[in-house]
């Protein structure tokens, strides 16, 4: 038996989307679906109820979904705890983050806690939504941090960890002072002058957010450029290359001396939640003392 098929498992009984999450696991949706029948061959039963749409698990399928992911978070957990054992250090407390979170957020909360703790060791794990929900779901680290917002759904199943909400942070449209003053720009246009969009990757949390800002509202926006990460709008927009959504946090300089100005009212604005996630009983004594220091 292949660990890599208890992997797709997890991730499909999560999805219950072949080729979502074939795309998660970064292989063919052919090959994802070889592996998840190996699997079923290795055990002997259907683990899929293929007659549906969507797919859903067999009775058999959701017998076995917990002890998957299980034994992948075990087998995580055993890996690092060799590896450490071999190296003889104090084990690492891992977080994984959305990109701009970890950048704008999480490492000044560390630092904090590096000073009070010096002993304190940490691992960041900065990737997508997706990739950060199967890393906790994995077992692959202690922590998640991640934004929440009211309309969209999570894709975390959160009753199998306890949440802590952090704090809010604003999503907020900005342009450079210099650009946006010289061209007029102006969200919502007369259409004669039309505002270079520097728009999120519409696959990404943060896109889909600002996707439902705007909703369908007509606005004078043309995208121009796309990328995943708000660390890249942020220096496209400080180039004064168009608009952009940014985090608060990430911006908060730029606003208050004025070298970034907002687009817009309060209604263009995103509120987001930065939620903390983890399994309790999987922390040690320093991974208790960080839940509650937050």
């Amino acid at each position: 038996m292949d660990i890599n098929w208890l992997g797709d498992f997890v991730c499909l009984g999560r999805t219950l989307n072949f080729t979502r999450a074939a795309e998660e696991r970064n292989i063919t949706q052919s090959a994802f679906s070889r592996r998840i029948r190996s699997l079923e061959n290795w055990i002997g039963v259907p683990l899929i109820d293929r007659a549906t749409y969507p797919v859903q698990l067999s009775e058999a399928g959701r017998q076995f979904l917990p002890i998957a992911q299980q034994t992948m978070a075990q087998l995580t957990d055993t890996r690092q705890a060799i590896r450490e054992a071999e190296r003889g250090n104090a084990s690492f407390q891992r977080f994984a983050a959305l990109h701009a979170i970890s950048v704008n957020y999480l490492q000044p909360r560390l630092a904090e806690f590096e000073t009070r703790h010096p002993e304190l060791r940490t691992r960041v794990l900065s990737d997508t939504l997706t990739a950060c929900c199967q890393l906790l779901t994995e077992g692959a680290c202690e922590f998640l941090l991640y934004y929440r917002h009211q309309d969209v759904a999570p894709i975390l199943d959160e009753t199998r960890f306890v949440r802590k909400d952090i704090c809010t942070e604003r999503l907020i449209p900005v342009a450079l002072h210099d650009a946006a003053a010289r061209h007029g720009w102006r969200l919502l246009g007369d259409g004669d002058i039309a505002v270079p969009y520097l728009s999120y990757d519409p696959n990404t949390f943060l896109g889909t957010v600002v996707d439902r800002t705007i909703g369908n509202r007509g606005t004078a926006l043309s995208i121009r450029y796309m990328d995943a990460l708000a660390e890249a709008l942020k220096r496209r927009t400080l180039a004064g290359a168009g608009v952009a959504w940014l985090p608060e946090f990430s911006i908060r300089d730029e606003l208050a001396d004025g070298t970034l100005v907002r687009m817009g009212g309060d209604r263009w604005t995103a509120n987001l939640t930065i939620s903390l996630f983890c399994s309790i009983e999987r922390l040690d004594d320093m991974g208790r003392m960080i839940w509650d220091a937050f």
